[in-house]
């Protein structure tokens, strides 16, 4: 997965209008960190983690509890 870390921040916050469905249809699979999520979607980790915080941020995903052993969080859909 190459990373486009010179992306316009405008146009990754665009494709979160996208992303976001894609995203929730791969939470209901089950919980995911933000890397799962990235590696599934193909996209670069810190627009998935913008993507996902934006979720949270509107009440869409909320964290499972604690970090993992790895130090990661488990993100879900919420009911």
């Amino acid at each position: 997965m190459a990373e486009e870390i010179n992306r316009d921040l405008g146009e990754i916050l665009r494709d979160g209008m996208v992303m976001k469905d894609k995203i929730a249809a791969l939470l209901k699979d089950g919980p995911k960190t933000i890397t799962e999520i990235a590696e599934a979607l193909g996209a670069p980790t810190h627009e998935v983690f913008l993507w996902v915080m934006t979720m949270w941020r509107y009440d869409k995903v909320t964290e499972t509890g604690r970090a993992g052993a790895d130090g990661y969080f488990h993100y879900r859909l919420k009911q």
